[in-house]
């Protein structure tokens, strides 16, 4: 299926490694140019390189806090100064710390607030005015199944990231008529550090082994196993493509049926 992604400019949040760098590597295996960013400037730049060695494609790499709103805005411009324009934003970053209510001050909300909710809406204000410019564009936002079914122990998570659901299906009808379309896409349980953190906190926690901890939390996955980025990435990718021109507003989880609701 041809995707019409080949030049096509994108920005890809927390990219260096995991979700992000597999949606990077997605796109610019299509042709895209990316944008990758995160906080450690040294990962970044390997991550780029690797890319760009697999794909060919031109891959820009701007290191970027992105739960600082002038380090969002300096990177925005930066992809606009270099690219042009910005067609795709994939909005994503880094889980906030694990803990149940008693565990959390009010200074860990706050930070997961400026992580995870509002680094999508200042991406979002950065790169909007652009998108209009050119016509429209693609706004895919990383969020998570604890959206759809509350995780146990990510209080933080659970809090934050339902708000970037909000923000997204209001921001989704505004956008239209610009075609601009904005949707959020839900990691399940996807083998990346983040998972491999949190079962390492849950065995320390149970007094029982990584590998034990693991195979917990994959008995309920309907599909037996764990996700593996690429997998993941594939559907971003998708609707970062010409092909998704009907979907916009839409929450959808990558989870090999984990998520038990219907919607």
């Amino acid at each position: 299926m041809e995707l019409g992604l080949k030049d096509k400019v994108a920005v890809v949040g927390a990219s260096s490694k995991g979700l992000g760098k597999a949606i990077a590597l997605g796109l610019a295996e299509e042709g895209a140019k990316v944008t990758i960013c995160a906080r450690s400037k040294d990962t970044l730049e390997a991550t780029a390189a690797e890319i760009r060695k697999e794909t060919g494609s031109e891959i820009l790499a701007v290191a970027t806090d992105v739960s600082q709103p002038d380090q969002v805005q300096k990177l925005i411009d930066h992809a606009i100064d270099h690219f042009g324009g910005i067609d795709i934003l994939v909005s994503n970053a880094g889980g906030p710390r694990a803990g149940r209510f008693n565990d959390l001050s009010a200074e860990d909300y706050q930070n997961a607030l400026s992580l995870n909710l509002l680094s999508t809406i200042n991406l979002c204000r950065a790169v909007v005015p652009n998108m209009r410019e050119r016509g429209g564009g693609r706004i895919i936002n990383l969020t998570s199944v604890s959206v759809k079914q509350p995780v146990d122990g990510l209080m933080l998570s659970n809090m934050a990231r339902t708000g970037v659901i909000g923000f997204a299906k209001t921001l989704a009808a505004e956008l239209a008529s610009d075609n601009i379309l904005v949707n959020n896409v839900c990691p399940g349980i996807i083998f990346t550090d983040r998972i491999k953190q949190l079962a390492t906190g849950r065995a320390e926690e149970a007094g029982i082994t990584f590998d034990e901890a693991i195979a917990n939390m994959t008995k309920d996955i309907p599909l037996g196993r764990i996700g593996d980025p690429r997998e993941f990435a594939n559907l971003v990718v998708f609707l970062a493509s010409n092909r998704s021109s009907y979907i916009t507003g839409t929450t959808i989880q990558v989870d090999g049926g984990l998520v038990k609701g219907l919607l």
